[in-house]
């Protein structure tokens, strides 16, 4: 599941990069062209997900990429930044931000680098 949504992010950061570049916190230079980087390293994170032997490369990988992209998530909902003219408001930014951190445990635990609170039976 956690590999199709990170697959799925990537191509909608490829594909249409006008929101994540407006979100994107000004102090970071050539945002185009992080937000295209960033598409690639959620696809090449899906993917590794999915083969055994980079699994935990890539969960650590998506992890600490999903610890990097939380200033854009904070830069949207602090400036209220409207993506195709709609603003989101804190119903959703509030969880998006306390969701982050279990995002990154997530990929952590998908990828069998921690297995806590859920240990796995083997």
């Amino acid at each position: 599941m956690l590999a199709l949504a990170y697959l799925v992010a990537g191509v909608a950061h490829l594909r249409s990069p006008g929101g994540f570049i407006a979100i994107t916190p000004g102090w970071v230079s050539y945002p185009a062209t992080v937000i295209f980087l960033t598409g690639l390293a959620e696809i090449a994170g899906a993917v590794g997900l999915m083969v055994p032997r980079l699994r935990k490369a890539a969960g650590i990988g998506l992890a600490l990429y999903a610890l990097c992209v939380w200033p854009a998530n904070i830069n949207h909902a602090f400036h209220d930044i409207a993506i195709g003219g709609v603003h989101l408001g804190w119903a959703y930014h509030g969880p998006r931000l306390a969701l982050q951190p279990v995002i990154i445990w997530w990929a952590l635990w998908a990828a069998h680098v921690i297995d806590w609170p859920f240990a796995r039976r083997d």
